[in-house]
């Protein structure tokens, strides 16, 4: 695999959305094509594709796809095509009800059609095409701004901890969390990374290890509960993560640990910094207490990664998979505009 991954683009001819399935790595790569709604709503809500960015620009891909497919098979006039494309972006909003990229990204293309005064579908699904790839576009170009703003900030021989992934294969290119990172290495700035594993998926051990070791930078995996060891030992000088919403005080929904990882920075005197792009910021939501959190199958942490159940038959498990930090152990927002400083 070719660094930075090219974790989807649209494979036009067949009318497809291509993915990098992600719930095969480190083990295997392996593109998968999905060519209907469905398999799309899966490949989401299944991790097969994940991370803010890189969901909303799948979902505003699968909408295209589904809307070409659906106007070759149907032939509907305007008002036909409207209400079809309000049914499919509802569908697929509720394959990770949490992160707020799938939504924004799923009204951009709503919004690119609606005002238009078409004579046709076919027009409106011409439209859809050219928004879903400048959403593709716009996603590479904030996340390099988002590094490089980030890269300011870090200086030689710092060690850096990292919760998730929220790396090139979180987008559609470079990464947010770790944007910083490539930024500061691709210049010769040496530093280290301590990527946490990430409980009970294993995105860091799986995929931030895997993405950060072949682009040649220095990376050591640790348990989650193994990080206020490394803070304590003073490895540890900063501490990037993204995250999938910000309420409008700035409490940040991110994957389950991260408020765990903001408390233990706060009493090592490290600071937090959340990367994300600005469509991350939620001003329809008050504070964290008004975001959804998506609770996930109890088998990811009694089975999955393991050759038989490792606890005990039928006991009672909370999975959920997100958690949210509150925005005052957060030091700043690093976006695609620039640092967001508390207060927020």
């Amino acid at each position: 695999m070719n660094f930075p991954p090219e974790t989807l683009f649209l494979d036009d001819a067949h009318s497809a959305l291509v993915i990098l399935d992600q719930s095969l790595l480190p083990g295997e790569v392996k593109y998968i094509p999905l060519t209907t709604l469905e398999q799309v709503y899966d490949a989401i809500k299944e991790l097969k594709v994940r991370g803010a960015p890189a969901i909303g620009v799948a979902a505003a891909m699968g909408i295209y796809i589904h809307m070409k497919r659906y106007v070759q098979s149907n032939r509907p006039e305007v008002g036909g095509f409207l209400t079809e494309l309000e049914r499919a972006g509802v569908y697929l909003s509720l394959s990770r009800p949490t992160a707020v990229n799938l939504r924004w990204a799923l009204r951009e293309m709503s919004e690119a059609v609606r005002n238009q005064k078409a004579k046709n579908a076919s027009e409106l699904v011409h439209i859809l095409h050219s928004c879903c790839e400048q959403i593709k576009d716009k996603d590479i170009e904030t996340n390099k701004r988002i590094g490089e703003h980030g890269a300011a900030l870090i200086k030689p021989d710092m060690g850096i901890l990292t919760h998730c992934n929220a790396g090139a294969l979180a987008t559609t290119g470079y990464g947010t969390a770790l944007a910083p990172i490539y930024y500061a290495h691709e210049r010769g700035v040496r530093l280290r990374v301590y990527a946490d594993e990430t409980r009970p998926v294993l995105q860091g051990a799986r995929l931030t290890a895997f993405e950060l070791q072949r682009a040649g930078v220095d990376v050591t995996l640790i348990c989650d509960n193994m990080a206020a060891t490394v803070m304590a030992n003073g490895w540890v000088d900063a501490v990037f993560v993204g995250c999938d919403r910000v309420a409008a005080n700035g409490d940040t929904a991110n994957k389950i640990g991260t408020h765990g990882v903001a408390i233990l920075a706060k009493r090592f005197n490290i600071p937090f910094y959340v990367c994300a792009p600005f469509s991350t910021i939620d001003r329809d939501t008050s504070t964290g207490a008004d975001i959804v959190i998506e609770e996930r199958d109890p088998a990811e942490i009694t089975d999955l990664w393991y050759t038989k159940p490792m606890a005990p038959l039928g006991v009672k498990v909370f999975n959920p998979s997100f958690d949210v930090t509150p925005g005052e152990l957060i030091t700043a927002f690093i976006t695609e505009k620039g640092m967001i400083n508390a207060p927020f």
